[in-house]
């Protein structure tokens, strides 16, 4: 029999995961998302193929352009090439951990304050804007390497993480670009593979980041007060300097973040973060014709690309 101490831990545990639906959030985003490009299926079967055989080439590029032993042996970690809806389903599993935490932390300070079903209540709203989130990132995300994967409850994924291949996004990609099919999907496939080496070569990064994730969930849902309010205005802010011919940037975003605690920990993660990316992107620089024929013509026509891209996106993939 589970003590009272236990039972109200449990309690807590419940509500904290209903303040977000995630199931509605995952079904709402695979209704939401804009349909992919048109294959057959024996296209589609053939570019899932041709993306698992060169995710498994690029290991051996990584390791001889890095040096790092971690590329020799990725075991504890998994590939999967998904469409769109299991892409986003990933997401709010990995989103779950890591908010459970900070969740629980603020209906222990708001004890007695929140329902089990108000925030049943406020879950499905949450979760439905999350869903409509992630059915926009959906379409717009050709690979992505989840370090937190195996943290979800009752996740079978192996205990690295997995790496994600959003497959009718690359297709899509490649089509517009206009470029050689397989040495696109090599392109991507070694950037991302570049991100598994880096947490497989640093085991303790995944625990640091969901440290410095926690801590900034923490101080924005201590403060979910005034947190919509801030977040009204940024919006604003950022309709009127687009409506003025002005660049937003990333001004009205950090708007939300007023504490110096806010701000330092959004620092430190963006700092992490791009430490990642610019180790990706001198990987990708030294990639040459030798391992992808085209990578001159992608690389061009890739980052010409990028500039048409809207501010929020850009926010959201920096």
């Amino acid at each position: 029999e589970p003590t009272a101490r236990e039972s109200s831990t449990q309690t807590l545990s419940a509500t904290a995961q209903s303040l977000i639906n995630w199931d509605l959030a995952a079904s709402t985003a695979a209704r939401l998302a804009p349909a992919g490009p048109v294959l057959s299926e024996a296209a589609m079967g053939e570019a899932v193929d041709s993306l698992r055989r060169l995710a498994d080439v690029s290991v051996e590029h990584v390791h001889q352009i890095t040096g790092l032993e971690a590329a020799r042996d990725l075991r504890d970690s998994s590939v999967l090439v998904v469409d769109r809806a299991s892409w986003a389903k990933a997401n709010t599993q990995s989103f779950a951990v890591m908010l459970k935490p900070a969740m629980e932390k603020m209906l222990e300070s708001r004890r007695g304050t929140l329902s089990p079903g108000a925030a049943s209540v406020s879950g499905a709203i949450t979760g439905s804007q999350l869903g409509a989130v992630l059915a926009f990132l959906a379409s717009k995300v050709l690979g992505q390497y989840d370090p937190f994967a195996a943290l979800a409850e009752g996740s079978t994924a192996p205990a690295g993480g997995r790496l994600l291949l959003v497959a009718p996004n690359i297709v899509a990609v490649e089509r517009e670009l206009n470029v050689a099919p397989e040495d696109f999907r090599l392109w991507v496939c070694l950037h991302e593979q570049t991100h598994r080496v880096q947490f497989a070569a640093a085991p303790w990064l995944r625990h640091h980041m969901l440290e410095q994730i926690d801590e900034l969930s923490v101080h924005l849902l201590g403060n979910v007060d005034s947190l919509m309010e801030r977040a009204t205005a940024a919006a604003r802010s950022l309709k009127d300097r687009t409506a003025s011919g002005n660049t937003p940037g990333r001004g009205a975003i950090l708007d939300l973040l007023q504490d110096p605690e806010e701000k330092a920990a959004i620092s430190h993660l963006t700092a992490v973060m791009s430490l990642l990316e610019g180790h990706a992107n001198v990987v990708m620089d030294a990639v040459d014709a030798s391992i992808i024929p085209s990578v001159k013509t992608i690389r061009q026509r890739f980052n010409d690309r990028g500039k048409d891209r809207g501010v929020i996106e850009k926010f959201i993939r920096s």
